[in-house]
């Protein structure tokens, strides 16, 4: 088993505050493997029959694991999966907990309590650079192409039945158990037609014709890709300043793989890399920052950030993605520091071995690969 020491790490980190972590992530990213490979844990699979009978009895079962840690995998399969992590930090504190699932805890209305205060979230993604390094994956392009599913980027040949398979699972498994969406063929297109245009501004009225569905449903459908992380909407940092766009969300989908099974990309182009390695830097991005609302910037000219991370009390962070350091323009740049004029700039390329700074265009620009994202990023 490969030990994804950047996980475990941030899994103990956050034990060592709270007792319980909520561990979630899409289908297949490894959340079973890495929260039962913690020493001493004891792993129970809410999926069987037997353990959903066990834990019927929240505090029979609690009483007997005193200073224990539990792992309760598919823990959204029990009939009311918060009431045994409320009780359990309430009532037995030494009981640690590591509860997996496919969607966070609001994802459904099986969760009747939201735990504020009691757990800590954790959002598994696809591979990222530690995760690589870790798995002794050196080929960028194989990263790309396959995505960062364990099992799609570690099989022998190009999976390509395997994506059709965990879309039908998907489906079967998550949206219906957890939001009993009906018209099937309607919601798998419109999956489609997300990563087919994924990167780019959400606009609703491109995706209700084709799926043959109204505005409303299409809002419905992108707030369960949201909820189950098979998208993540983007949206616009702006104060309201004239010709920002202020409301349209850009949406991503969760996997560079699928993103390539989508607009069938069997072999990758030197043009294709540039969507692809940005769909991995916002996969970087929320690896290290959990949580942390990640924006992009746009006017109405057509000028664009590709990120933006504003934290309160400080000035914008402008993040490029560029496949290559040279190919990086600051136009952009110029228009949205003379509106915002304080703050840092960072710009993420695949060539880039070392983190440097230098000035581009008047600007004092940090240039980093993504293998040290996380040390350049403000703390």
């Amino acid at each position: 088993m490969v030990e994804r020491k950047y996980w475990r790490s941030l899994i103990n980190q956050a034990l060592s505050r709270r007792p319980i972590v909520w561990l979630s992530g899409i289908r297949r990213s490894g959340k079973t493997v890495l929260s039962s490979g913690f020493s001493g844990a004891e792993y129970f699979d809410c999926e069987l029959p037997r353990v959903r009978a066990m834990l019927s009895d929240p505090e029979m079962f609690l009483a007997s694991k005193a200073g224990k840690l539990l792992v309760l995998d598919e823990i959204h399969k029990l009939d009311n999966p918060s009431e045994i992590l409320k009780i359990s930090h309430d009532h037995y504190p030494s009981v640690k907990i590591i509860a997996t699932g496919s969607s966070t805890l609001w994802a459904s209305a099986k969760f009747k309590d939201t735990l504020t205060g009691r757990k800590t979230e954790i959002r598994l993604t696809p591979m990222n650079a530690h995760d690589l390094e870790d798995f002794k994956i050196t080929d960028l392009n194989l990263r790309l192409h396959r995505g960062g599913l364990p099992p799609f980027i570690l099989a022998q040949t190009y999976p390509e039945k395997d994506y059709q398979e965990w879309l039908d699972s998907y489906w079967a498994r998550d949206v219906q158990d957890l939001f009993r969406l009906e018209k099937r063929s309607a919601f798998l297109k419109f999956v489609e037609l997300v990563f087919a245009q994924s990167g780019g501004i959400f606009e609703a009225s491109k995706f209700a014709a084709p799926c043959e569905i109204g505005r409303a449903t299409v809002a419905n459908y992108l707030s369960v890709l949201e909820a189950t992380g098979v998208a993540c909407p983007v949206r616009p940092f702006s104060t309201r300043l004239a010709n920002e766009i202020v409301t349209a969300p850009k949406v991503y989908g969760f996997d560079t793989g699928f993103l390539c099974f989508f607009r069938g990309w069997d072999t990758l182009r030197e043009d294709d890399k540039g969507i692809l390695w940005e769909h991995l830097v916002l996969n970087e991005l929320l690896s290290v920052l959990q949580g942390t609302d990640i924006n992009y910037w746009r006017d109405k000219a057509g000028h664009e950030i590709d990120f933006v991370l504003k934290k309160r009390g400080r000035p914008p962070l402008a993040i490029e993605c560029k496949w290559k350091a040279a190919k990086f323009d600051p136009a952009a740049l110029r228009v949205f520091r003379r509106r915002y004029p304080q703050g840092d700039n960072l710009v993420i390329a695949s060539d880039i071995d070392r983190p440097y700074e230098k000035n581009v265009g008047g600007f004092h620009i940090r240039f980093t690969g993504i293998n040290d994202l996380k040390a350049v990023l403000p703390a």
